[in-house]
């Protein structure tokens, strides 16, 4: 499974290119082929075409016949596009998508485990405007999800073991 790791700032030629940066490509490796879609948050996910497969397959599991999992389905394939990098690293972002992203031209592309983010920069940087008072409190409610009178099963190494109060 790729992991894509970093944060770059990029802009859209005239013709509406995104480029990949240097040190995404060399993460990509030998990935050209990939999909791109809306993504829960006013962003865009870019899916390497393996990883894209096995999402769409997950979405095969759920009941068209049930009108969540129905619109569910038709958020996440609705206006998935598969793109191509060409000889320098670009692909056409469909204006569609960047409508829904309200993409212009600064763009913010992160990596976030197996998927590249596509971000409006100012959408981005607003995202991310979080004090550290709040950010701590986030944390602690998203990583100290068990209730557990035992430590956290993470390596000692990385996480300092905690005990649920």
């Amino acid at each position: 499974m790729k992991h894509f790791l970093g944060e770059f700032e990029v802009k859209l030629d005239a013709k509406k290119r995104l480029m990949l940066p240097m040190p995404l490509k060399k993460q990509l490796v030998d990935t050209d082929r990939f999909v791109i879609n809306r993504a829960f948050d006013a962003c865009l996910n870019l899916y390497p075409f393996d990883v894209w497969e096995e999402v769409d397959h997950e979405l095969t599991k759920l009941n068209p016949f049930v009108k969540k999992e129905r619109d569910f389905i038709r958020f996440v394939r609705g206006g998935a596009t598969e793109v191509t990098l060409d000889a320098q690293g670009r692909f056409v972002l469909p204006s569609r998508l960047m409508s829904y992203a309200n993409i212009d031209s600064d763009i913010v592309l992160s990596g976030n485990c197996s998927l590249i983010e596509i971000w409006d920069q100012a959408t981005y940087d607003q995202a991310l405007n979080v004090d550290s008072e709040s950010f701590s409190t986030l944390a602690e409610e998203v990583m100290v999800k068990y209730e557990k009178d035992a430590l956290f099963d993470f390596d000692e190494r990385i996480v300092v073991p905690i005990m649920r109060r």
